[in-house]
């Protein structure tokens, strides 16, 4: 395959960023352009935000092999290591759940396992006693891994996003109105201003935001409702509540690691700089809306992602409160509020592919976050420049996240991600119309 002489990333969030990266370190490095509504780091995107999750605890060796190799790189790499934290983190099991144990035999299976029980008993006695009053009912064991940790996400991805401009990137603000088709596939990107963005390759990094982007094109080329991008990702949404920590709280919770409460939610450390601690409540949602056309595809709502519905609100609220973290929240408002979308998979595992239409084949795809994957920020970009440039990554790696033509779920990555909801449930008023 000829290496492109350029390339169009659209979207900077973690896949488009790190694509930028790795695209520019390249000997004979394309002319490399990114597209994205906001400066980096871009906004609203999943990969904006006070903090994300950096682990190697999945229940396949496949992606605990890949964890390991990013956090050798958040450990050891000068631009995102002054942002990496680990602190471990304590994981609670629900009762019935095999999560857990999946989870550690992977790690005994590799030859390290670095984790240990811990009574739910004792709980509220260690990490300072942050933790009195974890409600554990429901709740079988849980397990400690000192391994895992946290990252300030936005200035991480801001740094990377940094180096590749100093090596040549071009950072373009605009938004997407339109893929434009040109004789031998896509042309390049029309935004609303009039501008149109050429380039050999186009990959779409857009995340959540991809259906609702290639709905015209798909509606172009006459593309089956099985064949289109939505059976391959899906937008989801979770809440996030942030609370603000005094100078003694942020004093008592020095010593806090991650905390993920079963299938509930995570609560994160907070940065001394905003003293925000984060709880995501982790039952996600759909927004899915009728396009013009009568395909019916989940996209983000067209509003601030700081609006988040009351009845929402209250539940998210009620885990915290009532059943962790509660000394740091019981009776103090929540400071902000955020809807965090995502794009997920039918496994979870990442869509890093060209599209599979002879019409389309300079089009790319580096999508399916399904929300585990910022931690992947420092290498998911070597990974889809192996794509770009023909080389592939492998029979494992390349049939996991290639275009599916067949969709079963079975068990994936990030199984607890399945929305079971649509955000219209949690407030009034019609879906709308794309």
């Amino acid at each position: 395959m000829t290496p492109p002489s350029s390339v169009l990333i659209v979207g900077a969030g973690i896949f488009g960023t790190s694509t930028a990266y790795h695209l520019s370190q390249l000997p004979n490095a394309p002319k490399i352009t990114v597209l994205d509504r906001t400066p980096t780091p871009p906004a609203p995107a999943a990969s904006t935000d006070i903090n994300k999750i950096i682990r190697a605890d999945y229940t396949e060796a496949f992606y605990c092999e890949l964890a390991y190799e990013a956090m050798s790189a958040w450990s050891s790499w000068p631009e995102i290591a002054p942002y990496y934290h680990r602190t471990g983190w304590i994981m609670l099991d629900e009762e019935g759940s095999d999560l857990a144990e999946r989870i550690r035999k992977v790690f005994r299976d590799r030859g390290h396992d670095p984790t240990e029980d811990v009574a739910l008993s004792e709980i509220g006695e260690r990490w300072g006693g942050i933790l009195k009053g974890t409600q554990t009912k429901g709740f079988r064991d849980a397990y400690w891994n000192p391994e895992a940790g946290w990252c300030e996400a936005s200035d991480a991805m801001a740094a990377m996003m940094k180096k590749a401009m100093e090596r040549g990137v071009e950072y373009v603000c605009g938004d997407v109105e339109e893929l434009v088709l040109g004789e031998t596939g896509v042309k390049g990107v029309k935004t609303t201003d009039g501008k149109v963005l050429e380039a050999d390759q186009i990959v779409l990094a857009t995340g959540a935001w991809t259906s609702s982007i290639m709905t015209g094109l798909e509606d172009d080329l006459n593309i089956a409702e099985d064949d289109r991008v939505e059976k391959q990702a899906v937008a989801a949404g979770v809440a996030v509540a942030h609370y603000k920590m005094s100078a003694k709280e942020m004093k008592e919770l020095e010593q806090m690691p991650v905390v993920v409460y079963g299938e509930n939610g995570e609560a994160i450390p907070p940065p001394k700089e905003n003293q925000l601690l984060k709880f995501t409540n982790a039952h996600t949602f759909s927004n899915t809306i009728t396009t013009k056309t009568g395909h019916k595809i989940s996209v983000p709502p067209n509003r601030d992602q700081h609006i988040v519905p009351k009845k929402l609100q209250k539940i998210t609220e009620q885990l915290m409160t009532s059943r962790v973290m509660t000394q740091f929240t019981k009776d103090k408002p929540v400071d902000h509020w955020r809807l965090c979308w995502d794009c997920r998979t039918p496994t979870q595992d990442w869509l890093l592919d060209k599209h599979p239409h002879p019409a389309l084949k300079n089009l790319y795809f580096a999508i399916g976050g399904s929300f585990h994957s910022y931690k992947f920020l420092p290498i998911a970009g070597k990974y889809m420049v192996n794509v770009l440039t023909g080389k592939g990554n492998g029979q494992e790696m390349d049939e996991a996240w290639a275009w599916k033509s067949s969709r079963t779920g079975g068990r994936g990555a990030h199984e607890k991600t399945e929305p079971r909801a649509e955000l219209a449930d949690y407030e009034d008023g019609p879906r709308a119309v794309l």
